[in-house]
């Protein structure tokens, strides 16, 4: 693959990012731009803002501490999100913060934060905001110059139906000047942002850095162009569909499973997760939902969710009329396995049918 491909491959991601600053297409997983964006931009006793609505949040709280920042933190119920005025308060109480974290959407606890109020009041502040929109890409709108964002990091591997290996950060020209003025940004690193401007960006991406990873590069491409096909805002209809129909079967099948994220306008379009009551195991659940149906895309939560949490990861192809329909077939088979009563299967099915059918024709 030649420089000038590479280099289409990024216009084509940052199209679909709804930016105009620069994007860098790193050889790796998400995690590697995230903690990029972190270890170049968070300066040495320097202060962060850190928003936990889930398990990234956490990690981010890390990252920024080994860093050698002073961590605020914001934590919203994984039943629920933050809010603006929640972050412009913690703004207001500690002036001194120059850096923001958040995650767009979770696919681990099915929330999504309102990022463009959010970004507003961290704007206002004059610190940097870095997203994680690695969930939310292509599944729900992600407007990172409209917004504010200033690191807006995504990955193929969700809705975009991509790979895992590559991953793509934008990168404002605020958070460049940020970048360069911090000594203690890694250099001569695969984390080295700086690296990538100097050598790709500030030489007109003529000259690629090292060799790029060709196959996951192209199934980027491909994930790209086959969105740009259906339309993305055709795609991210039919997650918000996913998700409103998943939500109304599951009120609808009973059974001791209802939405974990109580209220809607919280909930991602990639993921639904559900909360296991009564009694009921999410393992044992989900193990008898797959024992129906292998096929379906379920899973329990881990850690100290595992017992209570479902996920339904109705993300990529996956955000489908007959993959969400199965899905609820799957569990209320899975409910009567286990010996729960009330499960009304035929019911969840004909009200996420309607629920779908609702968004569709819209």
């Amino acid at each position: 693959m030649g420089a000038g491909h590479f280099a289409r491959i990024e216009d084509k991601i940052a199209a679909l990012m709804r930016t105009r600053e620069t994007v860098v297409t790193m050889q790796g997983e998400a995690l590697l731009p995230l903690e990029a964006c972190i270890r170049s931009a968070v300066r040495p006793g320097s202060t962060a803002l850190n928003v936990v609505t889930g398990p990234y949040g956490e990690t981010f709280g890390g990252w920024l501490r080994s860093c050698g920042a002073e961590v605020v933190t914001v934590t919203a119920p994984f039943s629920g999100a933050v809010s603006p005025e929640e972050i412009a308060a913690a703004l207001r109480d500690r002036p001194e913060i120059d850096f923001v974290s958040l995650v767009h959407a979770e696919a681990a606890t099915g929330n999504t934060n309102p990022v463009a109020g959010i970004g507003r009041v961290v704007r206002e502040h004059g610190a940097l905001l870095m997203l994680d929109a690695v969930a939310s890409v292509a599944a729900e709108p992600l407007l990172t110059d409209e917004w504010g964002v200033d690191l807006c990091v995504i990955g193929g591997q969700k809705a975009m139906a991509g790979p895992a290996g590559v991953s793509a950060v934008s990168v404002s020209a605020r958070a460049w000047e940020r970048i360069a003025a911090n000594e203690a940004a890694p250099r001569r690193s695969y984390l080295s942002l700086l690296d990538w401007k100097e050598r790709w960006l500030d030489g007109g991406r003529a000259v690629l850095p090292h060799a790029p990873a060709q196959l996951e590069m192209l199934a980027l491409e491909q994930a790209a162009d086959r969105i740009a096909a259906d339309g993305l805002d055709a795609v991210i209809t039919r997650h918000r569909a996913a998700r409103d129909a998943t939500r109304a079967g599951v009120r609808a099948l009973g059974g001791a499973v209802r939405p974990y994220v109580v209220r809607h306008e919280d909930a991602a379009p990639a993921a639904t997760t559900l909360r296991a009551t009564d009694g009921v195991d999410a393992r044992e659940l989900v193990a008898a939902a797959l024992a129906a149906d292998p096929s379906v895309p379920l899973q329990a939560a881990g850690g100290s969710l595992a017992k209570e949490m479902i996920r339904v990861n109705h993300y990529g192809m996956a955000a489908d009329r007959g993959v969400v329909l199965a899905s609820l077939t799957a569990l209320g088979a899975g409910l009567r396995a286990l010996g729960v009563s009330g499960a009304d299967g035929d019911g969840a099915v004909e009200a996420a049918g309607a629920a779908w059918d609702a968004v569709m024709t819209g």
